[in-house]
């Protein structure tokens, strides 16, 4: 159960309006998805249990289930597969402020530095929160297979980063879309696989930064 905990101290009127706010009804569709939410990542905590303790070739969906106290059909619901599960792939956030930033022509007006911002923030406020993004990286980095199945779900969502990109160029006739969405899918399996070699220590941005350098330095050359 997800309860809204609110302070014990006498409200003062924001006090009051932020109390009404939290003892106000939940729509079906916000409660559906936080069940959903919660759910998923229930799935996602046992599947890290498991498979750190175990190793990722012995652990089984049935198992996963069983630990998380839920049907397999509930399991195939939300991820099409164990290693999916491990890498907490959940629905890619289309909306978010830095697309919004980025597609409106910001925030510095320079598209390398901007899809550089863009990226930055994926990886920086992952959907799944830092530590079980953390978590799952770890884990990666122990199955080679994780980091290609990883690659291969982002390439999924290019089309998305397209439409993002033609927002952002409009009727620009000097630049392509889907090259510069290509771009951006570069940068992230780049830095994904350096982020890996570094056996997941230090920061995606900073990763981020190192990938993006080294492709100015290629192309001044």
């Amino acid at each position: 159960m997800i309860s809204d905990k609110t302070a014990a101290a006498p409200p003062g009127a924001s006090d009051l309006q932020r109390l009404a706010d939290a003892l106000a009804p939940v729509g079906d569709g916000g409660l559906r998805e936080r069940k959903k939410r919660a759910r998923r990542e229930l799935l996602i905590d046992a599947t890290h249990r498991l498979v750190d303790a175990h190793g990722l070739d012995a652990v089984t969906v049935e198992a996963i289930c069983a630990e998380a106290g839920v049907s397999t059909r509930t399991f195939f619901n939300y991820f099409e597969t164990k290693d999916d599960a491990v890498l907490g792939h959940v629905p890619w956030p289309v909306e978010s402020d830095a697309a919004r930033t980025f597609a409106a022509g910001g925030p510095s007006g320079h598209l390398l530095a901007d899809l550089q911002v863009l990226i930055g923030a994926v990886l920086g406020e992952p959907p799944v929160g830092r530590d079980r993004f953390t978590r799952a990286f770890e884990l990666a980095a122990r199955e080679p297979r994780l980091l290609a199945r990883h690659i291969a779900w982002f390439e999924q969502h290019k089309g998305q980063v397209v439409a993002l990109v033609r927002e952002r160029l409009g009727a620009d006739p000097d630049r392509d879309p889907e090259v510069v969405a290509s771009l951006a899918m570069f940068l992230t399996h780049a830095t994904f696989l350096r982020w890996d070699a570094a056996g997941g220590a230090g920061e995606g941005a900073d990763h981020l930064a190192h990938v993006v350098a080294e492709l100015r330095a290629l192309v001044a050359e």
